[in-house]
């Protein structure tokens, strides 16, 4: 209960402070390329429960539906795509998302249902017992998971046999350990990540 509250009054607060940065970034993407402002996706939530992930749209209105990882210099990102995503500005309208209920600040970052098909049972059910983040120790680690898998002969195979593994480790023991002071730290190595 008190991660909630926790979670409800810094996102409101966050949403207010940046207001103003929020609508300039919607007002930039809208310049930028054609289309809305904001991005959504399916993902799976907690308990299994699918949800729509709400970001700033990075990528040209007309994706490639068949792939959903996103490597290297894809060319569908957009210029202020490319700033958004290497600044990861354009997670700030999850808040949106940890305001509904759907997200937590901190928590196992939440896949698509094709990735989490590939979980194992036991891990899945660990995994998916805690509401998923907007950031976690697995987001710091793979900041630049984009570039990893741009190097990657076959980003599809890297994702699933090398990264998601280390990200399901992180998870585990996030949910296992899990705590206020935690989160705290968490939120703290974010900054520092994402300020660096």
């Amino acid at each position: 209960m008190s991660k909630r509250l926790f979670d409800v009054v810094a996102a409101g607060c966050g949403l207010v402070v940046l207001a103003p940065v929020l609508l300039a970034i919607a007002l930039w993407i809208r310049l930028d390329s054609p289309g809305p402002a904001l991005f959504r996706q399916r993902r799976v939530g907690r308990h299994g429960r699918l949800f729509d992930i709400v970001k700033f749209r990075t990528m040209v209105i007309h994706p490639d539906h068949g792939r959903q990882l996103t490597v290297g210099h894809d060319p569908r990102i957009t210029r202020a795509g490319r700033v958004l995503r290497r600044t990861k500005l354009d997670e700030l309208p999850q808040l949106l998302n940890v305001l509904a209920g759907t997200m937590s600040l901190v928590g196992p970052r939440p896949e698509v249902p094709r990735y989490v098909d590939c979980y194992p049972p036991a891990v899945r059910q660990t995994v998916l017992s805690a509401a998923p983040g907007i950031t976690d120790l697995a987001a710091i680690l793979y900041k630049d998971e984009n570039d990893i898998l741009g190097r990657a002969p076959d980003p599809e195979r890297e994702y699933i046999e090398t990264i998601l593994p280390v990200k399901l480790e992180y998870y585990q023991r996030y949910v296992r350990d899990r705590s206020f002071w935690l989160d705290l730290c968490i939120l703290v190595r974010t900054l520092g990540a994402i300020l660096r």
